[in-house]
């Protein structure tokens, strides 16, 4: 875009255009190459000067003679012009950016904190309207606090912000000195520039991308002020964008062992946007990686938050050393993490498939302290951590359903579901169930149209998951409307969302008799809960399970006197299955008449319980919870117990006691 324009400009240095001052004169010069046919207003390097026409005629020959025009645009994805203002000489203040009598550093430093305590842009401006005369790199450092807040996703949150004469009046200046910026200040006020979404073709652009192109042909950049290009461009063009392959050129001739730690993230994040052209830049991965293990012990926290989102983005799935060092170092931090830096660090080790002790530790500490005043997306990534590594915390899930209750409103559907579905998987009830699932149901009840349909069908199944069953919108999704949209544009419905609605259909048969609306039909519902993924069972661990079985047989005194793995008519699969007949005598496992009695021996490995308590998955307690309500007699037989059986002679004891307390051991 800007740098195309630019090479399609051979002759632009020839008119020397920063020697023609606001208000100066000069002959209109209209240029036109191959490469463009529409004709080139040098004189204010418009796109056309048919645009300048349609702004009544060359900006440097209106009447005013000290016109320049800002123009914010709305990238999504591209540069879409939104608005422009114009820049009157002589109704805004004027800047000096000096090169010869530079700011002192303390006067750097006064400036600076003044900046990062501006709550809002007009006193950011207000600043800027005090300080007669500042560097380049304040000046830029002001337009990167203005986009700090004012930028929302892909546009400002107010555009009329830089139709402010204080901003007009500093871009106008940059404009001007642009030729005479130092490096860091250049690439960084283009930075700013992006960030604030001006038009990549204004003459301000122009001119920053004219001189960073000059400046990066020359070689002299450090590895610091590339990165900062590079991340302007991508803004500007995208990963494709020829500067860019430039930029990434000079970086990979410099070896990464030699790089500070603000250097190897600042390429790191460089990389994230360059993703894309898989394997292209492997080499220099690599080798950071091994460096960035060296140094790791020295960053702080929002560099530790930036590696660990860069190798996300770059799904660096060999990096796993890289990661638990950066983990290690996060314990440091978590306190000091910003809502954002945190959601990151538990995003790239939720990806990553990693946690450490310590590091959970230090959350469970820090989260009931800012449980009310965190980010909402931080408060859910914190409990979807929790429950993607199956870790219960009561101090952390009651801080954030006693939160949920007062701060449910703040959370979108899916931050809303997330939290709840963290519940429901680890089957854990805060002191405070009844008010939290009371306002879950308010929730449904106000906002049920803009929940996606997989995320209500998620909230919903969390809830029952934990024993509690919002009824009344269970005849809504049972509707063959709800289900269509469950199918989206593919042709039919995953079968983990058919499993999720059977079991959905088996709760409201067995624990909601009240409840009287439209049932699902036949067709969605799966025969087996036990499938190879997104499993609603967890398949039972094979060596406790042989341990048992052995056991099982010589309490029995044969094979045939229970069954493994029976898949019952209501889709659960029962490890064991022992049947008694009205005497109480036990059956033969395919006996099928005068059954009695049926007992379910659930062997419940590591797997089925959360990884620091033992207390079952919310999916293996609504298993043996249905179990009961189906008339069978669950007999559980956790790991923790049986493990501590040393000999034959214990486990024997142990079965008997577990599955016939009340009858007298027989000797087989």
């Amino acid at each position: 875009m800007a740098l195309k324009m630019i090479q399609s400009l051979p002759l632009i240095g020839q008119f020397g255009i920063r020697h023609y001052p606001v208000g100066a004169l000069c002959p209109a010069r209209h240029l036109s190459t191959s490469s463009y046919t529409q004709s080139l207003c040098v004189t204010c390097l418009c796109t056309s000067a048919v645009r300048c026409i349609r702004l009544r005629g060359c900006r440097k020959r209106q009447s005013g003679y000290g016109i320049r025009n800002l123009t914010s645009i709305v990238r999504e994805p591209s540069f879409v012009a939104s608005s422009s203002v114009g820049l009157h000489k002589d109704s805004v203040p004027r800047f000096r950016l000096t090169q010869l009598h530079r700011p002192s550093a303390a006067e750097k430093q006064v400036f600076q904190k003044r900046l990062e305590s501006c709550a809002s842009s007009q006193q950011v401006f207000k600043l800027l309207r005090s300080v007669e005369i500042m560097s380049d790199i304040m000046a830029a450092a002001a337009l990167h606090r203005v986009a700090d807040l004012e930028q929302e996703g892909h546009a400002l949150k107010n555009p009329s912000v830089l139709e402010n004469d204080t901003i007009r009046a500093l871009c106008f200046q940059l404009e001007q000195d642009s030729g005479r910026l130092t490096d860091a200040g250049l690439v960084s006020v283009l930075l700013a520039c992006t960030r604030l979404f001006l038009d990549p073709w204004s003459t301000l652009m122009v001119r920053l991308v004219s001189q960073s192109q000059a400046r990066l042909d020359r070689r002299q950049m450090t590895l610091g002020q590339l990165c900062t290009l590079g991340q302007a461009m991508l803004q500007m063009e995208g990963p494709s964008c020829v500067l860019l392959e430039q930029v990434m050129e000079q970086i990979q001739k410099q070896e990464p062992s030699q790089w500070s730690i603000e250097d190897i993230v600042g390429v790191y994040r460089l990389l994230q946007g360059c993703v894309g052209e898989d394997g292209k830049y492997r080499d220099l991965l690599n080798a950071m990686h091994t460096h960035a293990m060296t140094i790791t012990s020295r960053m702080n926290a929002s560099a530790v938050s930036n590696v660990l989102s860069a190798l996300v983005t770059l799904n660096q799935k060999q990096a796993i050393p890289l990661v638990i060092n950066l983990c290690k170092q996060a314990v440091r931090h978590v306190p000091y993490f910003t809502d954002d830096e945190l959601t990151q660090v538990l995003g790239a080790l939720m990806h990553f498939g990693h946690s450490d002790h310590y590091f959970v530790e230090a959350v469970v500490k820090y989260v009931p302290t800012v449980a009310f005043t965190s980010h909402p997306e931080t408060v859910s990534k914190v409990v979807q951590f929790f429950s993607r590594r199956n870790i219960l915390s009561p101090t952390v899930f009651d801080a954030v359903a006693e939160s949920f209750v007062y701060r449910a409103n703040d959370y979108n559907t899916s931050q809303i579901a997330r939290q709840i579905m963290a519940f429901g998987k680890l089957g854990y009830l805060p002191p405070n169930a009844s008010q939290m699932f009371k306002k879950v149901e308010t929730i449904l009840h106000t906002r049920f149209s803009q929940f996606q349909p997989q995320t209500l069908l998620n909230l919903l199944h969390a809830c029952t998951l934990v024993g509690r069953f919002p009824a009344n919108f269970f005849s809504k999704i049972f509707r063959s409307y709800f289900l269509q949209q469950l199918q989206g544009q593919d042709a039919g419905i995953d079968r983990a969302v058919l499993a999720q609605l059977t079991q959905l259909y088996l709760t409201v048969k067995l624990e909601c008799p009240f409840y009287e609306g439209p049932m699902l039909l036949p067709k969605y519902r799966v025969k087996s809960f036990l499938m190879s993924s997104s499993s609603l069972e967890t398949p039972v661990d094979l060596h406790l399970y042989n341990s048992v079985k052995n056991g099982l047989v010589d309490l029995l005194g044969n094979r045939s006197y229970f069954g493994s793995k029976v898949l019952t008519p209501y889709c659960y699969t029962l490890d064991v299955e022992i049947k008694l007949d009205e005497e109480g005598y036990v059956l033969p496992a395919r006996q099928m008449d005068d059954v009695y009695k049926r007992i379910a021996v659930c062997i419940d490995g590591q797997k089925r319980f959360t990884t620091n308590m033992r207390q079952l998955l919310g999916k293996e307690v609504i298993k043996q919870r249905h179990l009961r309500l189906l008339g069978y007699e669950v007999v559980q037989i956790p790991y923790y117990e049986f493990e501590k059986l040393h000999n034959q002679t214990s486990v024997l004891e142990y079965l008997h006691q577990k599955i016939f307390p009340h009858t007298f051991r027989l000797n087989w």
